[in-house]
């Protein structure tokens, strides 16, 4: 057991010694591989029976673990970057040969009743961990999202393939399918996905004379950049977008609007708020991008919301620490501060947090604010599960909205 241990401290402290090298300046490269060699020759250095020993193993698996399932396996899925897919995969099986012995040995000769305690402790402890860490490591390290084949041709309209520029030096890859009414739309697709995928909503939109811009988010489809699949780098991709439409002679500079799907739409009301430019916000399943955004969970679910607050706070403070991302701007205090956009927000009749969470946004301004409930659908289904309903209520919207420039 202990050679085997030895090789499972090596291998975890190699892969970890790959991952951290693998991107960063020099120097943050630096100080984080001398933290895994520090790590890795503690754990080697310190005695195989001693109780210390099993502690410093039963940390180091859950690191291997959690890093090995918020890196390794999402690379290894999507056929993203090799050092991540192999290396974060090996550290999951040397964190996992590291963590079963050190709970085993902790729970030694207890009694029954004991011992499957000290386990459930454990695989709780395990759970916790990862509910914090797990996603904030997939929303900052995932692998370039690739868009599919279809394009708006595949309706039989015209689209211009254009790029450009961020303020901090990304590019940005979209579809515009020209105006023809005087106003246009920014269309922003969900986490996980890209252009090809909200092709529907923009045939709508574009089938009332609306232009279209159907962008890639950062790290997304053809777009520039490491993906962050909170939004965090919404506003500055959305202000890219704007500038675009404001240059165009088809476009009234006072008539633009954003049209956003999931995490498309949280990025909508945060950007209204940084962009005065922006007059209308459609969001479809928005419900939060940090933990500022979960502040109504204890008054809806008691103690389990409590608990999911704390959770979502520690999940935020290490995502800060893992992206070079601004921590955006809380929905709520986004649209109560966008005086100069109206809102409407589309929630799913089936998924009970969205409409908490548009309820929740409506009392921040409700002269500017709309909810509407898609009865029968999930996250992001209204138009598949609503067609009608959703273009005569998102189209009559953008029109009372943007007629003339209005506010």
């Amino acid at each position: 057991m202990s050679s085997l241990r030895h090789v499972s401290v090596i291998v975890w402290g190699g892969s970890f010694a790959l991952l951290v090298a693998s991107d960063g300046s020099w120097g943050w490269m630096l100080a984080r591989l001398m933290v895994v060699g520090v790590s890795m020759a503690a754990l080697l250095a310190v005695e195989p029976r001693h109780i210390v020993c099993r502690w410093c193993d039963l940390a180091a698996g859950t690191v291997g673990i959690i890093v090995g399932a918020g890196i390794g396996v999402p690379h290894l899925i999507r056929r993203g970057d090799a050092i991540r897919s192999v290396f974060g995969s090996l550290a999951l099986v040397a964190g996992a040969v590291l963590f079963v012995p050190a709970v085993s040995a902790l729970v030694g000769h207890r009694r029954r009743w004991a011992g499957a305690g000290a386990w459930l402790t454990a695989l709780v402890w395990l759970a916790v961990t990862s509910f914090v860490a797990v996603p904030a490591l997939m929303a900052t390290n995932m692998p370039p999202i690739r868009g599919g084949n279809a394009t708006p041709a595949s309706f039989g309209i015209m689209f211009e393939d254009v790029r450009f520029p961020t303020a901090d030096g990304f590019v940005v890859a979209a579809w515009y399918v020209p105006s023809s009414n005087g106003a246009g739309v920014v269309l922003r697709h969900g986490a996980g996905s890209t252009r090809d995928d909200v092709l529907e909503q923009l045939r709508v939109l574009a089938a009332h004379g609306y232009g279209v811009l159907a962008t890639d988010a950062r790290g997304h489809g053809a777009s520039d950049g490491r993906a962050m699949e909170f939004g965090w780098y919404g506003d500055a991709d959305v202000s890219a977008a704007v500038d675009f439409l404001t240059v165009r002679s088809d476009v009234e500079p006072e008539r633009i609007g954003i049209v956003g799907m999931s995490m498309g739409g949280e990025e909508a009301i945060g950007a209204a708020a940084a962009d005065p430019r922006i007059r209308a916000v459609v969001a479809e399943g928005a419900s939060g991008r940090t933990a500022a955004d979960d502040a109504w969970l204890s008054d809806v679910y008691g103690l389990r919301g409590a608990i999911q607050e704390g959770l979502g706070r520690a999940r935020t403070g290490l995502t800060r620490l893992l992206t070079s991302a601004p921590l955006p701007t809380p929905l709520a205090d986004a649209v109560a501060s966008s005086t100069q956009a109206w809102f409407l927000l589309i929630a799913a009749g089936d998924v009970a947090d969205e409409r908490h969470v548009a309820e929740r946004l409506r009392s921040m301004s409700p002269q500017h604010v709309e909810v509407w409930i898609v009865h029968g659908a999930d996250h992001t289904d209204g138009l598949s599960v609503a067609a009608e309903p959703w273009e005569s209520t998102v189209i009559g919207f953008l029109d009372d909205a943007l007629r003339n420039g209005a506010t």
